[in-house]
């Protein structure tokens, strides 16, 4: 789903966002984007393996405080969102389409339109 909303705000098709997936690096995002998204690499593999030369080279393509912050406040909610339903055993429909459908409205309103449904 997260894939299908980032691709939604990108203007891009999933095929796109499974290439900025497999090496962001090469991928045709800007240099800051690029530096963040190695912080939050490196915050999947544990909080300790962000270096210095990450935050300076993220400074440097103009990130803030509040960004890097943000950065690595994502990274490490999703790294516990994965771990909470993989660890009740849950399950998720395997038919990407399903997602790419629904990115427009979970752009638009977020996650509680699923939930609440309007009279």
């Amino acid at each position: 789903m997260h894939g299908a909303v980032a691709g939604h705000y990108l203007g891009c098709n999933i095929d796109e966002i499974d290439a900025i997936k497999a090496n962001f690096s090469t991928a045709d995002l800007s240099p800051k984007i690029k530096a963040l998204l190695a912080i939050a690499g490196s915050v999947q593999k544990g909080g300790k393996h962000v270096t210095t030369d990450q935050i300076e080279a993220a400074r440097a393509e103009g990130a803030d405080d509040k960004e890097i912050h943000d950065t690595v406040l994502i990274a490490a909610a999703f790294c516990m969102f994965n771990r909470y339903v993989d660890g009740l055993g849950t399950w998720a429909p395997r038919d990407r389409q399903i997602y790419i459908d629904r990115a427009p409205e979970r752009a638009e309103v977020g996650y509680i339109s699923s939930i609440f449904k309007k009279a």
